[in-house]
């Protein structure tokens, strides 16, 4: 079996970065049943989830409906999904986003940076288990998918306060 990174050590990664509000829905809490034991990851730096904004980053444990096509009801299978922008998405998969339902390849293939299977033609990749092939881009493509969030939101500060 494939050495990966733990849902624990990406989610300490990503936690650790400068504002951010990591969520993980549960029992008790409002949350859609289905989403539980899931992550979800905003830059929210007064600690209060947006209510307009989508995560940059996400950790799913479980199939969606309409996105089963990583097979992650597979035992100690989890997906990292993050926002990577049109460059990004470019540079791992060769194609704009807009192309992303056209590029083959095994969504379910683990250690590999894929297009979301789901988000990729709005620009978003995927990794199903991490391991030593991608754990150096899952960081960067975090790194850069907060960096993204963080732009974003000083950007709607700014113009707010005009």
């Amino acid at each position: 079996m494939l050495e990966h990174m733990t849902m624990d050590e990406i989610i300490g990664f990503v936690a650790g970065l400068d504002g951010v509000l990591t969520l993980k829905p549960g029992p008790g809490d409002g949350s859609p049943e289905l989403s539980w034991g899931d992550t979800f990851f905003y830059y929210a730096p007064d600690g209060v989830t947006p209510t307009k904004t989508q995560p940059f980053a996400t950790v799913v444990t479980k199939n969606y409906p309409g996105d089963e096509s990583s097979r992650l009801d597979r035992p100690d299978t989890f997906r990292v999904n993050m926002f990577a922008g049109k460059d990004a998405f470019v540079q791992w998969t060769g194609h704009a986003p807009r192309d992303a339902a056209s590029i083959e390849g095994d969504a379910s293939a683990a250690d590999t940076v894929i297009a979301h299977p789901v988000y990729g033609t709005v620009g978003w990749l995927a990794v199903v288990n991490p391991g030593p092939r991608t754990e150096a881009a899952v960081r960067e493509l975090l790194t850069s998918a907060y960096e993204i969030a963080r732009s974003r939101y000083e950007r709607r500060a700014e113009s707010q306060a005009r």
